[in-house]
């Protein structure tokens, strides 16, 4: 079967109203472990930006129900789309939600797929693998995430993948931490990331110039470095409350200009806004660039010129004048009273998007 999408822009987004920040803010209500700053457990209590905030479920490691809600959930008018040439489906791509076993570099691994039910198995849609948080798991971010409250209605498929033990719970290895070695070996989560991909594509009529890598926290360091080591495979990363960092920033070194949605809160106490020194990982420490830092070194990576562009009414403020054919762009975008935080997935997604593989 062969599909020919549509554009891949949508219509404008809602903003939605302010919520609670996560963290030691009484959003969350999951149990965890010590912030640096001794308040509770920061991965735990993680709130999504736009409407009401939920208080989720206790356990993996506290990872308190953040959802998406409220006018803040996603933009009008067109959807995701589907692909910008033809797409040859997979005969009956029409999987259902499960949880899928994988063997990569010998090492058993797992992800959940999931399937809303606005999609059809005719049409080719965007991919987007979405990254859980330290400590957490795939199982309890399937649950927490803000982007299928706004995505699933475009029949969008997501994939969360599940990370392996490091001193502080499940994570990622984005360079310098935050996995424990296997075998005396460092774990290669951007071949797993990439062998998530290939099997999906197996089952489900995925456009493969649209797929995208987002993530909170621990989730958003690995949604960078994929846009660091795997921009011949995504279009865009959408990053939340995690930097690029001095252990990593020499490594990453993107195939190509990509686009970066970063979303920060200007008063987390986890990954600082103005960066620095972080032991928040036993054995790992971690120098985090910052958010304005971060920000810049995309900038420079997609070779962007002139200054970006003064904050909107949602604190982005955007790189438009950078490389790539076509050209990508790089924002910033600040919650001024936000803390360790979800991204708000109606004003990322919009953004992401907008943006294919050449």
């Amino acid at each position: 079967m062969t599909s020919t999408g549509g554009n891949p822009g949508g219509g404008s987004s809602a903003t939605g109203g302010r919520v609670a920040t996560g963290g030691s803010s009484s959003a969350g209500t999951g149990a965890g472990g010590t912030s640096p700053t001794g308040g509770n457990y920061v991965d735990g209590g993680a709130t999504a930006r736009g409407g009401a905030t939920g208080t989720g479920g206790k356990g993996d490691a506290g990872l308190a129900g953040a959802v998406a809600g409220g006018s803040g959930s996603g933009g009008s008018g067109g959807g995701a789309g589907g692909s910008t040439g033809s797409v040859t489906c997979p005969s009956g791509a029409k999987p259902t939600d499960a949880t899928k076993n994988l063997t990569v570099d010998s090492i058993a691994r797992k992800y959940i797929l999931h399937v809303p039910s606005a999609y059809t198995g005719t049409t080719a849609v965007p991919l987007v693998l979405d990254f859980h948080p330290i400590g957490g798991s795939a199982s309890a971010w399937r649950t927490s995430s803000p982007y299928p409250a706004v995505i699933d209605k475009e029949g969008v498929i997501s994939a969360f993948p599940d990370g392996l033990t490091g001193p502080s719970g499940q994570a990622w290895n984005v360079i310098g931490c935050c996995v424990s070695k296997v075998n005396g070996a460092d774990v290669d989560d951007v071949a797993f990331a990439k062998a998530i991909i290939a099997d999906i594509e197996k089952v489900a009529c995925i456009d493969p110039k649209h797929i995208y890598a987002v993530g909170f926290s621990m989730g958003g360091g690995m949604s960078n470095w994929l846009a660091c080591k795997a921009a011949d495979v995504f279009a865009a990363s959408g990053p939340a409350s995690f930097d690029l960092t001095q252990q990593n920033e020499t490594g990453c070194t993107p195939a190509r200009p990509i686009t970066v949605i970063e979303w920060r809160g200007k008063t987390d106490n986890v990954v600082p806004y103005a960066g620095g020194h972080s032991t928040f990982v036993t054995g790992m420490p971690l120098d985090f660039l910052g958010a304005v830092g971060t920000f810049q070194k995309w900038a420079s990576l997609d070779g962007c010129t002139g200054n970006p562009s003064a904050a909107d009414s949602s604190g982005c403020q955007t790189y438009s004048q950078c490389g790539g054919t076509p050209s990508v762009q790089v924002t910033l975008c600040t919650d001024a009273n936000g803390g360790h935080e979800a991204a708000n997935a109606g004003i990322v997604w919009p953004m992401l998007k907008k943006y294919a593989l050449p």
